[in-house]
């Protein structure tokens, strides 16, 4: 039985979101495997919302069959088959690369991980999250995306703090649930986000408060007072009313990387969280609706000269207070909202 705070009203909604996933992003129209546990609350209401949606699947518990009988099914799957990982932390089926190889045969794949790191209500937040409105969120990332791809200044105005981009954009990728020019479908959900960085690393500079960050536990942390970020040439230089897990995380960064990179530029489109609605997991968080950035030189999806893939190892993220994010002097993200791409932004 799901804790009480999983009421009817709440497990129909996770119904109803799931049911979107599948038919309005995933495009679901094959076989699927669904493998889940049972050591959280909230995985127990997700994976029973599959099995409404998905009545034909086959469900495996975790738990109760080994890694070797997992990966026998899993890999008797066809080229748009379907799996769905349902996770209180994350599968570990020995050096197996799980979602590499589902997506290297071609499978669609849906990822709920780390579901243990929201408990009691932040569950019912992240089933929320689920929603996928593609008029939204599509309309949005893709306004965005065509706005960075031509841009050359973007400015973020934080708490009377300037963060500025001055040397253009990398060409952004999109989070929003269209696959329809994608080698791989699906990924973890929650989707919504657009994301890119500076095109010259060292041409960002200024001020940015911050009203949290992810910590080295991977959970969102909260200063009593906002953080304020000094960039200079890319790197922090300076931090004002830090606190001292943000400095632990500084300080790992700094002695594996030797500096702290600001590299991605993240925004995120997921209307369900905001500075004020928040749930633990850094990784379903960084979805809010709003602005983040990365902290250190790691950082895929782009190659810079200064970085050696090599020896980048750090990826924190943290998230904006903004007020105004302009590009070239155009107003995109006011009062917590969007401000391209769709009717009532």
């Amino acid at each position: 039985m799901t804790a009480d705070i999983f009421t009817d009203a709440v497990l129909a909604t996770a119904e109803k979101n799931v049911h979107d996933i599948l038919t309005l992003a995933i495009c679901h129209t094959q076989s699927a495997i669904v493998v889940y546990d049972e050591q959280c609350e909230l995985t127990i209401a997700i994976t029973q919302a599959y099995q409404r949606c998905l009545p034909e699947a086959t469900f495996i518990n975790f738990d109760a069959m080994s890694p070797d009988a997992i990966l026998a099914q899993l890999m008797a799957l066809v080229a748009g088959d379907l799996v769905v990982l349902v996770q209180s932390t994350s599968f570990r089926l020995d050096a197996f690369r799980l979602r590499v190889e589902l997506f290297k045969r071609g499978l669609k794949v849906i990822e709920h991980p780390h579901l243990s790191r929201m408990p009691g209500v932040e569950g019912v937040l992240y089933i929320e999250s689920l929603a996928y409105d593609p008029l939204y969120v599509r309309g949005v990332g893709h306004a965005l995306k065509a706005r960075f791809d031509r841009a050359q200044v973007g400015v973020i105005s934080s708490g009377g703090e300037e963060l500025v981009f001055s040397e253009g954009f990398e060409l952004a990728r999109l989070n929003v649930g269209d696959y329809s020019q994608m080698t791989n479908v699906g990924g973890q959900f929650p989707i919504g986000e657009v994301f890119t960085e500076s095109k010259d690393l060292e041409g960002l500079n200024g001020r940015v408060r911050l009203s949290s960050f992810g910590d080295t536990a991977f959970l969102v942390n909260i200063p009593v007072k906002p953080i304020t970020l000094v960039v200079s040439r890319g790197r922090v230089v300076d931090v004002i009313d830090s606190n001292e897990e943000f400095d632990t995380v500084l300080a790992q960064i700094r002695a594996d990387e030797g500096e702290v990179w600001v590299r991605e530029l993240g925004l995120g489109l997921n209307r369900t969280f905001t500075q004020t609605r928040i749930v633990s997991d850094i990784g379903t968080y960084e979805r809010m609706c709003g602005v983040h950035l990365s902290l250190g030189a790691k950082h895929g999806s782009y190659n810079k000269p200064q970085i050696r893939k090599s020896t980048a190892r750090y990826h924190v993220d943290v998230f904006a207070i903004t007020e105004l994010f302009t590009l070239d002097g155009e107003v995109i993200y006011r009062d917590g909202a969007w401000q391209v791409g769709y009717p009532t932004a």
